[in-house]
């Protein structure tokens, strides 16, 4: 996918468009250091990480006033969704987390370069478990993830931050029904409308609403993030 295929794809302006092209370049600068990415994907970032993370905008709405994106990593899809937003004219604000202080001093850089920082980007070099505890429990109308864990693990991470009429959107793969499978009989309960990804391959997309958890079917807690 070119740039221009990609600005077609997720109906960005041209001034969004050499955003995005801004943070292609950081991109490869920082993998120099850090293994921010893939290597195999390096040279398809438009399609596996822009587009990819694109696609979830028109789930998001204007009510959306505090998203949380855990593990955001190279910033996929938390810092690509605050692009769009800002070209919608949205003031969502953008939580990312990251616990990886190299990926959170990447984050900082790429949000500064882009005038995100400070506006409707935060950056947090933290654990999700323990930020839920101190700032953001149940505040996040939405909660965001994308290749960060199976999903009865992402689910016990993103809980904490749901408000009663929150919702989840996760980025999952081939195995997207067996992780389903394994959440309920974990003990979670939700709401599921699953679709299939725009772009090739068996991604796809779930957004889980009325997430909650039946005691006597609880599990163990997940691993730290």
């Amino acid at each position: 996918m070119t740039p221009d295929e990609f600005r077609r794809f997720a109906e960005v302006s041209r001034e969004t468009s050499a955003d995005f092209e801004s943070y292609h370049s950081i991109i490869l600068k920082w993998q120099a250091k850090i293994n921010l990415i893939s290597p195999t994907t390096i040279d398809s970032i438009h399609e596996r990480h822009f587009a990819d993370s694109a696609q979830l905008f028109c789930l998001l709405s204007n009510d959306d006033k505090q998203v949380v994106d855990l593990g955001s990593g190279a910033g996929f899809p938390g810092l690509a969704l605050a692009l769009l937003a800002r070209q919608h004219g949205r003031s969502t604000i953008f939580h990312l987390v990251e616990s990886d202080s190299r990926k959170a001093a990447f984050l900082i850089e790429v949000a500064r370069e882009l005038r995100l920082l400070g506006q409707t980007v935060q950056i947090h070099a933290a654990r999700a478990e323990r930020l839920a505890l101190r700032q953001l429990g149940h505040r996040a109308d939405c909660v965001t993830a994308r290749a960060l864990a199976a999903l009865p693990e992402l689910i016990a991470y993103a809980a904490p931050f749901l408000h009663a009429d929150a919702r989840c959107i996760f980025l999952k793969g081939q195995k997207a029904d067996d992780e389903i499978a394994a959440a309920r009989r974990d003990g979670w309960q939700f709401d599921l409308d699953s679709r299939p990804s725009r772009l090739p391959g068996d991604g796809v997309i779930l957004v889980l609403s009325h997430v909650a958890r039946v005691p006597a079917l609880a599990g163990a807690a997940p691993r730290k993030l």
